[in-house]
């Protein structure tokens, strides 16, 4: 009860000073794996030094920071949930003794058992976004945290400037507002809107995925998502790339027959539209493909 005591006490007096609680592999033995332990460790092993050159665990960080900040200093905070991380480079043989082979990683270690199955983020599924940390949290552990994030002025001074330029061009062409007529403008419009809505932006919104993937023990770097249940944040702008090509294909073949050019520039058209059209929709099978494993599908007659 002693040794109990001590242990709570300590994983307290680091919590007042950090929201997440740096552990090396000595503290890690001690205050997570070895016994007596009442209290619940959300983890993150992760790999912040610069020479891992890993962007993806310093995007997760800073999530991992905005929920713990919020467990902490809610008026909910107790000592029965710690958050805590492990860095590669001072806990190395944490990683080992887990068979850990990437990173960044979210663990959740019971107050009593071992780790299940499902005490292990899905990352790549679910991305890294606070607030889905924050449901995982609360499917494991009943505690339900109300994620609260530091003011950000970005976006709305973003907005307000795009609107101030808007207006500023409406005034100086206030006594020629053709543009706003103007069909081109309004298809280019409709159109970039619909590419990026295809592309999975709002997906990405919704679930905060890496923006890519790189392996700690190749380096190998993926920006397609093996699998269909998930994405990367480059693979949303290679699919809109994609399929911006294709568009501008079909754009140049309907061009082709109907412009009054001779008939050369329409025959170059023709061909260069026929050609974009082939190559990435083609490679757009390809990433399909590869996500899902079972294409070309076919029908099993009885």
């Amino acid at each position: 009860l002693t040794l109990l005591s001590e242990k709570v006490t300590q994983m307290m007096e680091w919590a007042s000073k950090r929201s997440v609680i740096r552990m090396n592999g000595e503290k890690f033995r001690r205050f997570v794996k070895a016994p007596p332990r009442n209290y619940s460790v959300v983890i993150m092993f992760t790999a912040l030094q610069p020479q891992r050159q890993c962007g993806v665990c310093r995007q997760a960080d800073e999530e991992f920071q905005v929920l713990a900040n919020s467990w902490r200093y809610s008026s909910a905070f107790t000592n029965k949930v710690f958050f805590a991380s492990v860095d590669f480079d001072e806990g190395s043989d944490v990683f080992q003794m887990l068979n850990m082979n990437s990173a960044p990683t979210f663990l959740h270690f019971p107050s009593k058992g071992k780790p299940r199955r499902s005490d292990s983020y899905e990352l790549q599924v679910r991305g890294f976004a606070a607030e889905q940390l924050a449901r995982w949290v609360a499917d494991r552990t009943d505690l339900h945290i109300r994620v609260i994030r530091p003011p950000n002025y970005v976006g709305p001074l973003l907005l307000g400037f795009l609107l101030a330029v808007i207006g500023g061009l409406a005034y100086l062409r206030r006594h020629n507002l053709e543009f706003l007529f103007n069909k081109n403008v309004w298809a280019f419009s409709a159109l970039s809107f619909v590419l990026i809505m295809t592309s999975g932006q709002m997906w990405n919104h919704i679930r905060g995925p890496p923006y890519a993937h790189k392996n700690p023990n190749t380096g190998q770097v993926s920006y397609i998502h093996g699998s269909s249940q998930a994405q990367f944040v480059a693979e949303t702008h290679i699919v809109l790339l994609f399929n911006a090509a294709v568009t501008m294909g079909m754009v140049l073949l309907c061009e082709a027959a109907t412009s009054d050019m001779d008939i050369g520039k329409r025959k170059i058209m023709c061909v260069a539209g026929i050609g974009l059209v082939m190559l990435f929709f083609s490679w757009l099978l390809s990433i399909f493909r590869a996500k899902y494993h079972g294409y070309p599908y076919s029908f099993l007659m009885s």
